[in-house]
């Protein structure tokens, strides 16, 4: 039986080896996680990621950001809004803005996977995946 969540999967990952101050986490691949990942990079939220070919489904690698003085995350929370039991879709005149700009939420548009910003700048609205500050 399949994963139901993927998205969460992450997301969870990523909150628990933040708790336990790990400097890497290991979650399987897919294009959505690949491109949440890279949204979180440029955003300056992980300091990087890398692919990780097992030859099945593949693996993204992802290695976390901490204040060097007192071993703080860039990462202060993880949430998923749209979940697979009760989608949450914004209008392009309705995203939402996470902590007044100082976080970031992911939508999923026609047009691929953007910040909020990029897809207010693009005049599109999509599934609000998930917010992060």
């Amino acid at each position: 039986m399949g994963m139901t969540d993927p998205i969460s999967d992450l997301l969870t990952r990523m909150r628990n080896a933040i708790a336990m101050s790990k400097d890497t986490v290991l979650v399987p691949a897919s294009n959505m996680k690949l491109r949440i990942v890279y949204l979180l990079k440029e955003e300056g939220f992980i300091k990087n990621f890398k692919f990780v070919n097992d030859d099945k489904q593949g693996m993204i690698c992802i290695y976390l950001k901490y204040d060097d003085s007192n071993r703080k995350s860039a990462i202060t929370q993880l949430q998923r809004i749209s979940r697979p039991g009760r989608r949450t879709y914004v209008k392009s005149d309705a995203l939402p803005r996470v902590r007044n700009g100082l976080g970031v939420a992911i939508i999923s548009t026609s047009q691929g996977v953007m910040t909020d910003f990029q897809a207010g700048k693009a005049g599109i609205g999509g599934e609000h995946v998930c917010s992060v500050w």
